[in-house]
C-alpha cells in the first residue's frame, strides 16, 4: 500500500513538474512576442513618417505608397499572434516593394529626413531580426516541450498545441534569393 501511495505521489509531482514546466514555456513565447510588438510599433509609428516624406517624390508611384499604408494598417489591427505574424510578412513585403521604388529617386535618397527615417527603421528591422530569432527559439522550445515525451500527456490534457514561428513567407524569400540591381545613371 505504501509502495502504490509513493507512486502515486511521485507520478502526481512530475505531472505537476511537467504542467508547470509547459505554462512557463508558454509564458516565455508570449513574452517573447511582447518583445516583438514593442518593435512593431515603433516600425508602425515610422512608416507614416516615411510614406509622407516620400509622398512629394513619388507621386506617380500611388500604388506603393497605398500598398504599405494598407499593410501598415492590417498590421496594427492584428490581434492574435498568428494575425499579426501574417499581417507583418504583408508589411514587410510591402516595404519591400517600397524600397525597389525609391531607388529611382536620387534626389528623395539625398534628403536628410528620408536618409533619418531610413536609418530608423533600418535599426528597427535590425532589433526585429533579433526579436523574432528570441521568440522562435522560444516557440520551438515550447513545441519541443508539447510534443515530447512524457510532457507530451500532459500537453495533451490541458490543450496544449504546437505554436507557429515568425517566418518570412514565400513572397519575401522570393525578394530574398533575387540579385540586386546595380545601376549608374
Amino acid at each position: 500500500m505504501i509502495v502504490l501511495i509513493g507512486i502515486i505521489i511521485v507520478l502526481a509531482l512530475l505531472f505537476m513538474i511537467k504542467y508547470n514546466g509547459l505554462i512557463k514555456l508558454r509564458n516565455n513565447r508570449e513574452n517573447a512576442f511582447a518583445d516583438i510588438d514593442v518593435q512593431l510599433n515603433q516600425r508602425h509609428d515610422l512608416i507614416p513618417q516615411l510614406v509622407n516624406s516620400v509622398k512629394g517624390y513619388m507621386k506617380h508611384e500611388a500604388d506603393v505608397l497605398t500598398k504599405v499604408t494598407e499593410a501598415r494598417n492590417a498590421a496594427v489591427k492584428a490581434s492574435t499572434i498568428n494575425d499579426k505574424i501574417e499581417a507583418e510578412n504583408m508589411l514587410t513585403s510591402a516595404l519591400g516593394g517600397f524600397k525597389i521604388s525609391v531607388e529611382a529617386y536620387p534626389d528623395l535618397k539625398a534628403s536628410n529626413n528620408f536618409m533619418q527615417l531610413q536609418n530608423e527603421i533600418s535599426d528597427i528591422e535590425n532589433k526585429l531580426s533579433a526579436v523574432r530569432r528570441f521568440f522562435n527559439s522560444s516557440t520551438k522550445e515550447y513545441n519541443n516541450a508539447v510534443e515530447t515525451f512524457p510532457s507530451n500527456i500532459v500537453a495533451g490534457l490541458f490543450n496544449f498545441k504546437v505554436e507557429e514561428m515568425f517566418e518570412i513567407n514565400d513572397v519575401q524569400r522570393e525578394q530574398i534569393a533575387e540579385v540586386p540591381k546595380v545601376k549608374f545613371d
